[in-house]
């Protein structure tokens, strides 16, 4: 990190235009396509909320609310993993690619294969969008499902370098 917070990695991806608002994933990945459907009933293995789950971490995958509505209740949700932090900016925001379970997209060289497994929580095998990165305010988050090595968010990184080439 540099002295204003914000790494290399995040000033070449917002340099490069494809950091977006996280409204855009819910357009292009409509929630009614995944296996969850915006749903938080639909997770199946959700525990009681937590206060270490109020922190989230790099490699997290998160459950992000798109919005609410006036009656407090939540709107459309997505799947994401978080794969960078901006721990300077106040609030703390964090950077995140979309998890998609629409497989016919892995066809797309950007769009990498996650296997479903006990660690990542995922219920489907699905993939991650690496192409853009989704700026998350910590209040979209409603929680945390699962996480993934930092390993994997390094291949995640560098998928995205690759597609800004």
């Amino acid at each position: 990190m540099n002295n204003n917070g914000m790494s290399d990695f995040l000033k070449i991806a917002i340099k490069s235009g494809r950091v977006k608002d996280v409204k855009e994933a819910f357009m292009e990945y409509p929630v009614e396509e995944e296996w969850h459907k915006g749903k938080i009933e639909n997770i199946s293995h959700l525990e009681e909320e937590s206060e270490e789950y109020l922190l989230y971490k790099i490699g997290d995958i998160v459950f992000v609310n798109e919005y609410e509505y006036e009656d407090g209740t939540a709107g459309k949700n997505h799947l994401f993993v978080i794969i960078e932090q901006n721990n300077i900016a106040v609030p703390i925001e964090s950077f995140g690619m979309l998890i998609s379970s629409n497989l016919k997209k892995l066809r797309y060289s950007s769009n990498k294969f996650i296997k479903k497994d006990d660690m990542n929580g995922l219920d489907k095998d699905s993939i991650v969008k690496t192409d853009i990165i989704y700026k998350i305010s910590n209040a979209q988050i409603l929680f945390k499902i699962g996480e993934v090595g930092l390993d994997k968010v390094e291949e995640y990184k560098n998928a995205f370098y690759n597609s800004i080439k």
